[in-house]
């Protein structure tokens, strides 16, 4: 196992290193200049050229790019153009909220959607099935950001239950935890009653029952557990799927994440932030998968690395 996930860590360098030089050359040849930004237009030419020196943005793109990355190796994310503030400061400030976010929604989502999937792969083809893969549908078929402006209309602004931006009480994360969380669940809820159903047709769940095992012992014993290993391997997947999301939702929920700065840093040319914004949610997402790999293991007792 150890060897394993050091196997997968180093897979990680390659693709960080990719995704940098990908990252870079996006930003930097992109239309825009942060000199403006930061001088104003109107400016002498002078003025802008020690400015644009003192920013390192007169040098060739190669040696840019090679002192990034030795300062990344280091440890220095750089510092922002804007904010004069090592970029690792508004990481390390912005990224426990994005996170927390994700990682809350993906536990409602998982509380809600594995008894729903249950419960319908139980009662398939009966009323329950039919009501809960309904909701599923329209879960899956909804927009989150669309889903996320109903919730803050009618519970927000109309009932004023919740508070309608800002961030600091647990009354701030209902709403965004809600829209991912329950958007999410319809995703997991259809892939937990595919697995239920491929499970419970098992000769070894037949078996179970004909030993005269109460249904509830063999549907909770027996069979979930089984049934849980795809769900697991998609759980991976959507906390990157979350953490993606949260960025739209920072931003209807006017909430300081990580994803919100990382965008707001996108209009406003500050490159050292959204580069250092998309390596962690990169990192984010591959240590998500790599979670998911190590829980696969441990609940599947077959599966060796």
């Amino acid at each position: 196992m150890l060897k394993y996930i050091f196997k997968k860590l180093l897979m990680m360098i390659p693709i960080l290193l990719g995704l940098t030089i990908i990252l870079f050359l996006i930003l930097h040849l992109a239309p825009g200049d942060p000199v403006h930004l930061v001088v104003g237009p109107n400016v002498t030419p002078e003025v802008y050229e020690n400015v644009r020196r003192s920013m390192g943005l007169d040098r060739p793109l190669i040696i840019q790019y090679f002192d990034y990355l030795s300062n990344l190796v280091k440890g220095d994310l750089g510092s922002s153009i804007l904010q004069h503030r090592p970029v690792a400061d508004i990481v390390l400030e912005r990224f426990p909220i994005t996170i927390g976010l994700g990682v809350r929604a993906l536990l409602l989502s998982f509380l809600i959607a594995v008894p729903v999937g249950i419960i319908a792969a139980v009662n398939r083809n009966k009323s329950a099935d039919f009501i809960a893969m309904t909701f599923a549908l329209v879960g899956i078929s909804m927009p989150t950001f669309w889903f996320g402006i109903i919730l803050l209309y009618f519970f927000a602004y109309k009932l004023g239950l919740f508070p309608i931006s800002g961030y600091g009480t647990w009354k701030h994360l209902v709403l965004p935890v809600i829209t991912m969380g329950l958007t999410d669940a319809a995703v997991i809820a259809r892939m937990m009653r595919s697995s239920m159903l491929e499970v419970i047709g098992q000769d070894y769940i037949r078996t179970a029952r004909a030993k005269g095992l109460r249904e509830k012992v063999v549907t909770n014993k027996h069979a979930l557990k089984n049934a849980l290993i795809p769900v697991i391997t998609l759980l991976g997947m959507r906390m990157g799927w979350i953490i993606g999301g949260s960025v739209t939702l920072e931003i209807i929920f006017s909430i300081p994440g990580l994803g919100r700065t990382m965008v707001d840093s996108i209009f406003s040319r500050d490159y050292p932030v959204v580069q250092g914004s998309v390596l962690i949610l990169a990192t984010s997402v591959m240590i998500s998968n790599l979670i998911a790999d190590i829980l696969y293991a441990l609940v599947d007792p077959r599966i060796r690395y």
